[in-house]
């Protein structure tokens, strides 16, 4: 077997010596390459097994030793974030930063429970009654108060953190990719410009999609102030009645004959009788024909009448005139 470079820290392993006089067709260096890499991984094998071992229910492990080929980064090194102003503060004021225990014992509740998240110690929710203090106005609710400071305290909070973030971008750092998203609504890596401003019309759209993104189709969910209904084509799904009625009969008979139509017009070629039909179809136009015919005939006999009345009419009111002269 040849000798190869073998690194069994990054279970790599590769041939100095390995090269090509001229370049070989296509078909002739897959089968090269494949040939060469099994030789390869084969001598990574051998090597592995070679080193000292320790029995597993899953079988032997071996521990690689430390890399010997240093490999490139993918990505170059991240840009040391800046510090924030509480960290500037406590630099100055040389408070040290000490690790916390996550379960704190809370005295409400008598248990212990995390510091924070979820059931946390001290949690508002677990206090049944509130002490006055003399500072108290009278009237207030105390419960309300805790809840509008708590608020306060988390906007103080969110302004900081982007405070901390403009801060961090003016010294060089980039944003997290999700920030860069939101923003640019772009692939991070992409090179397109960031979009022209959103108008009313784009905004209306998304915010009618939102709303209707429910199971009712946004019939029932609380509408804001100025919302206009969602924009749909006027189309509904019509389905028969649920409850007996008046017209669930002939809805029925209408239904099953639609079926019946279906079914015939699918098998027609086996059961029509060609010859029947056409029979059938000259008797209906010959019918057809002497309807009208005969309604033909009838209207130009009401004609004739007409104009024998009025020639009759005219007879006697001639006769009269006679007599009155």
């Amino acid at each position: 077997m040849a000798e190869y470079d073998i690194d069994l820290g990054n279970l790599m392993a590769f041939d100095r010596s390995h090269s090509f006089s001229s370049p070989p067709a296509r078909e002739e260096l897959v089968k090269l390459a494949l040939e060469q890499g099994t030789k390869l991984v084969q001598a990574v094998a051998d090597a592995l097994f070679n080193l000292p071992s320790t029995e597993d229910p899953d079988g032997p492990i071996v521990a690689l030793p430390s890399p010997t080929t240093k490999l490139p980064r993918e990505k170059p090194l991240p840009k040391p974030k800046p510090p924030t102003r509480w960290e500037e503060f406590a630099r100055k004021k040389g408070i040290q930063k000490h690790k916390k225990e996550k379960l704190v014992f809370d005295e409400q509740t008598g248990t212990w429970k995390r510091r924070h998240g979820y059931d946390r110690v001290n949690d508002d929710n677990d206090v049944p009654i509130i002490e006055a203090k003399m500072t108290d106005e009278p009237g207030e609710d105390p419960f309300a108060k805790r809840q509008k400071e708590k608020k306060k305290r988390v906007e103080k909070q969110e302004k900081n953190r982007l405070h901390n973030l403009k801060e961090a971008v003016k010294a060089g750092a980039p944003l997290p990719s999700h920030i860069q998203l939101a923003a640019t609504r772009l692939p991070i890596t992409g090179s397109e410009a960031a979009p022209s401003k959103i108008g009313k019309d784009a905004l209306q759209d998304v915010a009618g999609m939102a709303a209707t993104a429910t199971a009712s189709g946004g019939k029932f969910d609380k509408k804001l102030p100025g919302e206009k209904p969602p924009k749909h084509d006027k189309k509904y799904r019509k389905f028969l009645p649920a409850a007996e009625g008046s017209g669930m009969g002939a809805l029925e008979k209408q239904q099953t004959d639609k079926v019946l139509n279906k079914l015939l017009s699918k098998h027609s070629h086996e059961i029509l009788n060609v010859e029947k039909a056409v029979t059938m179809y000259k008797v209906k136009e010959e019918k057809k024909r002497r309807n009208q015919k005969g309604k033909s005939s009838g209207n130009s006999g009401k004609l004739k009448a007409g104009k024998q009345s009025f020639k009759k009419s005219s007879k006697k009111g001639g006769s009269s005139k006679e007599k009155s002269k």
